[in-house]
């Protein structure tokens, strides 16, 4: 069990005006932020207000910081956690317009602006290559709240022409009070390229709207989960984590930015959502405090075990210096602070998979009886092995060798002679192979050409020719998805009015693991 208090960090959004509005110093395990509001005569009275503010955070990012040391300092510490099989969460908090979807999800215009969630994809599957002695499997999912209503971004239908399209997730609490989602859909990822277009899918389906503090302000809560399960080979035991990246909306002021409509609607329910979030820290802030209100909300509900219980989380405030912005700066700094006090108690998930134990014990068993035949000598085979016993022997060793599971195994029994043509056919193999690499390297392309190389190619170019080619990439992805998107749109619009689309299957997972079943 690891308890620690909640790690807060937080970024200053670049501005393109000079300011002397803040301060960022250096202290011993973190830095103090110094917020100064220079004192107005309003009136001709006299202006009392306290003009300084100091806020500790475990490190401050200043305008000039980049995506990629936000990522090591922020996320890389809980990634390796979950991982090794803890809980993890990574949630950004602050006013609109201030870049949380920035630092969250980043930006689409360069490959070096990619957010936290696309960099620890990316991270995650770096990490499972550097562990060969460990499988690995990796599920997603998307749920967006709006208005406080769930959805599900990464619907398996894709044919969802606006969010009421999409399936709505329910929220629902069993028993022993664990929660459940129902119809969030969880899908693998074999690999990075799979994991991060379902990041893109699910991204095109988010509510963005325009208001007067941002040109592209996200109208809701989203929260990216990724089921991490680990196993050692060899070994019954299972580590299952999840990691919950979330992009929290925007907090504004209804009375400055004059909002109405749609979009006042919509800020209502968000500023709602985030004083039901503040409440729940309140309350874990406070000692001796019996009941936590998670229930009053959706988003508090599902982040339950992120906000005092089996998880490392850590909190990340993006702020805007410009003068306008100081008030909600100064709010948003003090909500970080009561989040620091609260403790969570994070436990390893690992767990004994009975299906594995079986399976291994059972070919422990095999193993251990074949021993004990060869070495009794209880049963002696004369006889040649026929060719069509050979043949099937050396498919046996064919399909061993190009199975990719670590654990598989090459069962011919306590026979002798099958071992010894086994060995056999891993030399012939063996010899075949060698062979081919010679002819390979010794024969001449008719078709080549002599390349010469006018210049040296120093690792800068290279990497960016990596990022370049990842760019590409990515947008290929992007447009063959939104392609699929364009054509089954279409066909929605030719469809008759009667006809209803089937729903989608209802999938559900646990968004609060128990104590005890850890």
């Amino acid at each position: 069990m690891v308890k620690q208090t909640i790690q807060i960090f937080c970024r200053i959004k670049p501005t393109k005006s000079k300011t002397s509005v803040y301060e960022i110093n250096p202290v011993e395990d973190g830095a103090h932020l110094s917020v100064m509001i220079p004192k107005e005569a309003t009136d001709g009275y006299i202006n009392n207000k306290k003009e300084d503010f100091r806020f500790r955070f475990r490190q401050i990012f200043d305008q000039t910081a980049k995506q990629e040391d936000v990522f090591a300092l922020v996320a890389r510490p809980v990634i390796d956690n979950v991982i090794s099989g803890y809980n993890g969460t990574i949630f950004a908090y602050g006013q609109t317009g201030s870049g949380k979807t920035f630092t969250i999800t980043g930006g689409p215009e360069r490959f070096s602006d990619r957010g936290i969630i696309p960099r620890s994809l990316s991270y995650i599957f770096q990490q499972f290559g550097q562990h060969a002695d460990q499988s690995h499997t990796v599920h997603v999912s998307y749920l967006e709240i709006y208005n406080e209503n769930g959805y599900d971004l990464l619907d398996p239908k894709h044919e969802a022409a606006k969010l009421e399209d999409l399936p709505k997730v329910l929220l629902m609490e069993d028993e022993d009070q664990n929660m459940h989602l129902k119809n969030l859909s969880v899908h693998a990822a074999q690999n990075e390229e799979e994991a991060l277009n379902l990041l893109f899918l699910g991204d095109t389906n988010r509510m963005i709207a325009e208001t007067p503090m941002n040109q592209a302000s996200t109208r809701s809560h989203c929260i990216f989960t990724v089921h991490v399960t680990s196993k050692e080979i060899g070994s019954a035991t299972v580590r299952k984590a999840k990691l919950h990246l979330v992009d929290l909306a925007g907090s504004e002021r209804v009375a400055k930015t004059n909002v109405n409509g749609l979009l006042l609607t919509e800020a209502k329910y968000i500023n709602l959502s985030l004083h039901y979030l503040e409440q729940v820290i309140v309350a874990l802030s406070e000692k001796h405090r019996s009941h936590i209100p998670y229930r009053n909300s959706m988003m508090t509900s599902v982040l339950r075990d992120s906000l005092g219980g089996n998880c490392m989380t850590t909190m990340i405030a993006t702020c805007s210096v410009d003068k306008r912005n100081i008030e909600e700066t100064i709010s948003t700094c003090r909500f970080s602070q009561r989040v620091a006090l609260i403790k969570n108690d994070a436990r390893l998930n690992e767990e004994l998979d009975p299906r594995l134990l079986i399976n291994q014990l059972r070919a422990e068993n095999l193993q251990l009886r074949n021993q004990i035949t060869i070495q009794s000598g209880s049963e002696q085979f004369t006889e040649l092995l026929t060719a069509e016993l050979i043949a099937k022997l050396t498919e046996q060793v064919k399909n061993y060798l190009a199975d990719t599971d670590n654990e598989a195994t090459l069962n011919v029994g306590a026979d002798m002679r099958k071992i010894d043509q086994c060995y056999r056919a891993f030399k012939k193999l063996h010899l075949e192979l060698q062979e081919q690499v010679k002819t390979a390297s010794t024969t001449p392309n008719k078709n080549s050409q002599p390349i010469y190389i006018t210049h040296d190619i120093s690792p800068y170019d290279s990497k960016e020719v990596k990022e370049l080619k990842e760019i590409i990439k990515l947008r290929d992805n992007e447009i063959s998805i939104l392609v699929n998107m364009l054509k089954k749109e279409k066909k929605t619009e030719y469809r008759p009015f009667s006809e209803s689309t089937t729903p989608p299957t209802d999938s559900s997972f646990s968004a609060n693991d128990r104590a005890g079943n850890q």
